[in-house]
């Protein structure tokens, strides 16, 4: 009983070390960026997001198959019906990705035609010190 006590409060304690921000403004920063970055494709401004996120973003993907590729797996989701930040996680490096300033952004979203969706957004910051999308999946 004494050594599961002890093993929970451990386990609550890594818990709690792991959610917490260490880099709070950043996060706040990229939130905010991702937001108005989905509220383009959330109104199916398909060009105008591309258009609004980052180089590297814009190097992978041509503005056509953004749209094309948008088209065919946002239309059918309907419109937003919420999206909640579910968790940020700050990060200088990811796989496949140089060296930066990112925030991996997982919202719980709801669609009119699929209730429970996982958006994740990965807003990088650019040389300017503007945070810009960088990467977006939805399952």
């Amino acid at each position: 009983m004494k050594y599961s006590i002890i093993l929970n409060l451990v386990v609550l304690c890594l818990l709690l070390s792991c959610t917490k921000t260490t880099h709070p403004e950043e996060e706040q920063a990229a939130v905010e960026a991702a937001n108005q970055w989905l509220a383009l494709v959330d109104s199916a401004q398909y060009e105008r997001s591309w258009e609004e996120s980052s180089e590297i973003f814009q190097n992978a993907v041509s503005k056509s198959a953004w749209e094309q590729q948008l088209h065919g797996v946002r239309n059918p989701l309907g419109s937003l019906i919420s999206r909640e930040v579910q968790s940020t996680q700050y990060a200088t490096s990811l796989p496949g990705a140089p060296d930066g300033e990112y925030v991996v952004i997982t919202f719980r979203t709801s669609f009119e035609n699929k209730k429970t969706a996982i958006e994740t957004v990965t807003p990088m910051k650019n040389k300017l010190g503007v945070w810009r999308v960088s990467g977006y999946y939805i399952r």
